[in-house]
């Protein structure tokens, strides 16, 4: 069993690994945050970006479970003397791991990397695809602070084009009841989807969630002056006023402070899930590894 994208997943297999998650996030909270149950397996961590966020709650969730991490960044690989993905992996796929996690720039090397390998492998982010161990802790996230998921409006806003994170939420959350919003600038909106205003989608919503602008993935740059960015698209006070009143907002890193969201928005510990979002990636990520390893 592989988790590539969202639709990889079962509607059962999704509620053990929210409810998994939710027992592995109480039991970091109490003190006990592991079982050793994959003592003697071995997570190969294959990441061709960046990471802060995935790359160590991938690392930290193994290592609660007891198994080795062994993290390949891309800058210290064979990719830089010329090796192809596929020979990368048909490598590292004779040393045997028994899971194998990959972040990637292009769309599809998740399943690329799923047919060389014979271990399962998790998608940590295929370009901007999808990024379906987010949608999963984004959920959890959710459905933790609200008590449901059913029946919430969740507006996703920002540079939706770019966003795998927001093209797993919007194929994970509506599967568990929710209403999902999405809207963002002219230029950072796929060409499929109507245009909606960050106003209109953070209306009365119960969860905003802001996304940065992958700036890196830009064909053009969008000319915005310094400040302008936030006042018309990112999230002020005045424009998360329009949402409900316990209303909560969510962000999935890293954060551009001051363009997409306001500082003291994004700290504000009565309003704002964030660090929650990180604390529930590495029970969610347990959850994924154990279910995925443990059925292999």
């Amino acid at each position: 069993m592989d988790l590539l994208s969202i639709d990889s997943l079962s509607d059962d297999q999704i509620e053990t690994i929210l409810d998994e998650g939710e027992r592995w996030f109480e039991a970091a909270r109490s003190g006990s945050p592991g079982d050793e149950g994959l003592r003697g397996k071995l997570v190969f961590n294959l990441f061709n970006e960046n990471s802060t966020r995935t790359l160590m709650s991938f690392a930290t969730a193994a290592r609660r479970l007891g198994a080795g991490v062994v993290t390949l960044p891309v800058e210290r690989s064979s990719v830089k003397k010329g090796e192809t993905l596929e020979d990368t992996v048909r490598t590292l796929g004779a040393m045997r791991p028994d899971a194998l996690v990959i972040r990637h720039a292009e769309n599809g090397a998740a399943h690329i990397v799923a047919e060389i390998v014979s271990c399962p492998v998790i998608n940590a982010g295929d370009g901007t695809n999808e990024h379906p161990t987010q949608a999963l802790l984004d959920a959890l996230t959710i459905r933790s602070h609200f008590g449901r998921i059913e029946g919430l409006t969740v507006a996703i806003c920002g540079d939706i084009r770019h966003s795998r994170v927001a093209h797993s939420n919007a194929k994970l959350l509506p599967r568990l009841g929710a209403t999902v919003r999405l809207a963002g600038p002219p230029d950072l909106m796929p060409e499929d989807l109507p245009q909606s205003s960050i106003d209109e989608a953070v209306e009365g919503a119960d969860v905003v969630m802001m996304l940065r602008v992958q700036r890196e993935r830009l064909e053009r740059e969008l000319g915005d002056a310094p400040g302008e960015y936030l006042q018309r698209y990112g999230l002020t006070a005045k424009r998360l006023a329009r949402a409900a009143s316990h209303a909560m907002v969510m962000h999935p890193g890293p954060i551009n402070r001051g363009i997409e969201i306001e500082d003291a928005i994004a700290d504000d510990p009565q309003r704002s899930l964030i660090m929650r979002q990180v604390e529930y990636g590495v029970a969610v990520r347990m959850a994924c590894l154990d279910l995925l390893i443990s059925s292999s």
